[in-house]
């Protein structure tokens, strides 16, 4: 068989191409796209993708040293300062020379004048006044002074200094029974025409009158009501005020106001609650009335210890504690304080019930009556209902709230005496 013509082939198949030329060109242009696409792709697929640990809105590559940046090197330069002798002048001025920076040199050239002050001579005591002398209670002599005044006329006769034994010491004053807004003021005592004629405060200064042989010069008749918006606190004067009641009550602005002078002058305010125990009505009221009475925010009411110049220092020395009150309340005795010392104190164990129970001198329950056939001393109505509503009532538990009152009383007639004396003098 004879054997195809090669130059016959190469000519067909470069027809062949010829008639293809559009496809062949298209196959190359796509062969090339394939070979410089294609392998970037596939480059970036088999990257390993790296991890990131991020704070905030930053990023850091797991791994990657970050190249801390390196500080500028800067070449310190010689600050040179010509310093011109100080002159005489009213007026100092300064002057200051240009100042040339270069890049990473910096040359400063200054002339200061300091400025000259004149020597002063101050008179320190015409400038500056006398500091307050204060004692350690933050007493000052003014203080002292206007206690004193206010307390004068408390002590009377023989034995009114402060070393004398209480028991030889004479007072005599008038004690006043606080009628204010709201509230049933009157609880312990019964009131006519105005006047208080028989109950808890005339009763303990009758006590107290007996007891002391007259000493402390004072008797049932010397019991007054005064409203506390009243100037004769002022006028008046005297050691203390008795508060007692049931109910919530109020202050007005006035009363808070005359209540403050008065205590700071020197008197004292003896709050008596007539419902034993503590969060009554009264119980409230009375300690949020009288924390605006001395609004200080580092005060509030204490309960005094066994070692406070009350007991220990005592009419009554046996009595070491506030005594049980009606219906055995034994809360201690409460105050709040200025110039470290008492100017309110509190009692919450109904003392002024117990002493509606009248008690003779010889420490007898008095039954006693006057002509129209009633009871002089005693409220009959606690005296029947004694251990059923009321208890502790006995001979014995009424004795000890008198002399605990009497101690309370005497307290407060001579709690100034050392502190007014020791007071720096004005």
């Amino acid at each position: 068989m004879a054997l195809p013509d090669p130059n016959a082939l190469i000519q067909r198949l470069i027809d062949k191409i010829n008639n293809s030329r559009f496809f062949t060109i298209s196959l190359g242009l796509h062969i090339l796209l394939i070979l410089i696409f294609g392998g970037t792709v596939m480059y970036q697929a088999v990257q390993e993708p790296p991890d990131f640990e991020g704070e905030g809105s930053g990023f850091v590559a797991a791994g990657e040293a970050v190249a801390a940046p390196q500080p500028t090197q800067i070449q310190p330069q010689q600050t040179n300062f010509t310093v011109t002798a100080p002159t005489t002048q009213s007026n100092p001025t300064t002057a200051i020379t240009a100042m040339t920076a270069t890049p990473l040199d910096f040359t400063m050239q200054s002339v200061i004048a300091p400025p000259v002050v004149a020597p002063t001579t101050v008179d320190a005591a015409a400038v500056a006044p006398a500091p307050a002398q204060v004692t350690g209670s933050g007493m000052t002599g003014a203080d002292a002074a206007a206690i004193g005044a206010f307390k004068q006329g408390w002590g009377k006769g023989k034995g009114t200094g402060s070393g004398t034994g209480v028991r030889q010491r004479e007072f005599e004053f008038i004690a006043f029974l606080a009628r204010y807004d709201g509230g049933n003021w009157n609880s312990t005592v019964q009131v006519r025409n105005d006047q208080v004629i028989r109950g808890s405060l005339p009763n303990l200064l009758y006590y107290m009158s007996k007891v002391s042989a007259n000493k402390i010069k004072t008797n049932e008749r010397n019991v007054k009501i005064i409203k506390l918006d009243s100037d004769e606190l002022f006028t008046t004067k005297p050691p203390f005020i008795f508060m007692t009641g049931t109910r919530d009550f109020k202050l007005t602005e006035k009363e808070v106001e005359n209540l403050r002078k008065y205590v700071r002058m020197g008197g004292a305010i003896w709050g008596d609650s007539s419902v034993p125990g503590q969060r009554s009505r009264f119980d409230i009221a009375f300690r949020r009335e009288m924390k605006r009475v001395i609004p200080d925010v580092d005060k509030d009411f204490e309960p005094l210890p066994p070692n406070h110049p009350l007991f220990t220092k005592a009419y009554f020395p046996e009595i070491k504690q506030a005594p049980p009150g009606l219906n055995f309340y034994a809360e201690p005795v409460y105050a709040l304080k200025i110039f470290d010392e008492v100017a309110i104190i509190y009692t919450a164990n109904d003392y002024g019930d117990m002493m509606q129970i009248g008690l003779t001198p010889d420490n007898q329950i008095d039954l006693g009556r006057n002509a129209s056939g009633d009871y002089v001393a005693t409220n009959m109505t606690i005296w029947q209902n004694r251990d059923i509503y009321m208890n502790n009532l006995t001979e014995e538990s009424v004795q000890r709230s008198y002399e605990f009152g009497i101690n309370l009383v005497v307290h407060l007639l001579t709690r100034w005496d050392d502190k007014v004396k020791s007071a720096p003098r004005l």
